[in-house]
């Protein structure tokens, strides 16, 4: 971990953000429940993108994460993970190896816009070849779903990272 917690709580859960940025943390935390709440994307097509964002940022709770099953961690019981079947063992195996034949295009498409976001997000908005494949399968709606909830797990995840708390937290 590179700060310290000196932690007065006996909560695993406890951040950074809540011993000396709370206002900021609560907010970053709002959001990331939000994304997890209220997603319309089907449940494959999230967690595709999910994983393609974890493995660009580096964070292994986001790579063990899988919403279906671990998302009541949040204190969530409905939302995204209600959009579609959840996806076995094997959709996880494959995209953590970068195998991508067992994806629809929808989530094919899921993990490039993730990769581009997280890599290069200019030549992302200038990719108007990739921008006509994107529209084609997603509607305006989903885009600006998808947009928002790989930059959530991005900057989360970042901060979980760049900090050392994934190496650390008990989920």
């Amino acid at each position: 971990m590179r700060i310290n917690l000196n932690q007065d709580s006996d909560s695993v859960m406890t951040g950074p953000g809540e011993i000396y940025a709370k206002e900021i943390s609560g907010a970053g935390n709002a959001f990331a429940l939000a994304i997890y709440q209220h997603s319309k994307l089907p449940l494959r097509v999230f967690e595709a993108a999910r994983m393609a964002t974890a493995m660009i940022n580096g964070c292994m709770i986001c790579m063990n994460w899988q919403s279906k099953r671990d998302v009541h961690q949040m204190g969530i019981t409905k939302g995204v993970i209600e959009n579609g079947k959840a996806p076995n063992k094997d959709f996880y195996s494959n995209l953590l190896s970068e195998n991508y034949v067992h994806l629809s295009k929808k989530e094919l498409l899921a993990v490039k816009f993730a990769k581009a976001m997280g890599e290069d997000p200019k030549g992302l908005s200038n990719d108007e070849k990739f921008w006509v494949e994107v529209k084609d399968v997603f509607s305006d709606a989903e885009i600006t779903d998808l947009t928002y909830c790989i930059a959530g797990w991005m900057g989360m995840g970042r901060v979980a990272h760049v900090l050392g708390l994934d190496q650390n937290c008990e989920i």
